[in-house]
């Protein structure tokens, strides 16, 4: 098969100006919680694009682990090399994927840290195994083999026991938005297209062409 020739006509729902809510965060809200009853695989993945120094844009998958009115909180490596990346240009964009929904949300803004009361909290909730492995993975680095893995686990696991503090190259960042986009696949390639940015402290809501 020629993959020039895929192609899906997208049918299954509409996103008009009436039916949307005024506040992005609430609409995003609806839709994420239409993801997971509708038990879409990892409604709570999202990608994160960011920009390093070089001008190089780059991507990975994370998980969504908060939201509210400040904005969009997710956790990781702070020497990765996401984390890099952020510390040089702390502005990034966020895309959730709903492909059985044929909905796209885009969410643009600057990243913060998170505090350390929260980073601690939301890390002494995780999985044991979770725990250690923020410890024994020296994330974005070259390492030898999963071997490197394996025994760096081991070592914390036997220093640590149950209780493994929280690293401090770990934690938490907050997206704080001044952007979102809201895309329903339509039929014919006519996409609903709902943009909301920030204009003298509004949401302004605008409809873009597909």
């Amino acid at each position: 098969m020629n993959i020039a020739d895929l192609r899906k006509s997208y049918e299954k729902a509409e996103l008009s100006e009436d039916a949307c809510a005024s506040d992005p965060l609430k609409q995003f809200e609806r839709w994420l919680n239409e993801a997971i009853h509708s038990e879409v695989p990892e409604p709570n993945a999202m990608t994160v694009a960011t920009v390093a120094s070089n001008m190089r844009p780059s991507t990975r998958v994370v998980l969504i682990k908060g939201y509210d009115e400040r904005g969009i909180v997710w956790y990781t490596n702070y020497d990765s090399r996401k984390g890099q990346e952020l510390a040089g240009n702390p502005f990034a964009a966020l895309q959730f994927h709903w492909v059985e929904l044929e909905r796209v949300v885009r969410i643009e803004g600057r990243m913060e840290k998170i505090s350390d009361a929260e980073s601690d909290a939301y890390f002494h909730s995780r999985p044991l195994d979770s725990r250690i492995g923020a410890w024994a993975s020296p994330q974005s680095q070259v390492i030898d083999g999963r071997t490197v893995l394996i025994t760096n686990a081991a070592k914390y696991a036997a220093q640590f026991m149950l209780n493994p503090p929280r690293p401090p190259h770990w934690g938490g960042y907050r997206l704080i938005p001044d952007e979102w986009q809201f895309w329903q696949g339509r039929k014919s390639r006519l996409h609903d297209r709902l943009r909301y940015r920030l204009n003298e402290g509004d949401w302004l809501r605008e409809r873009l062409a597909p």
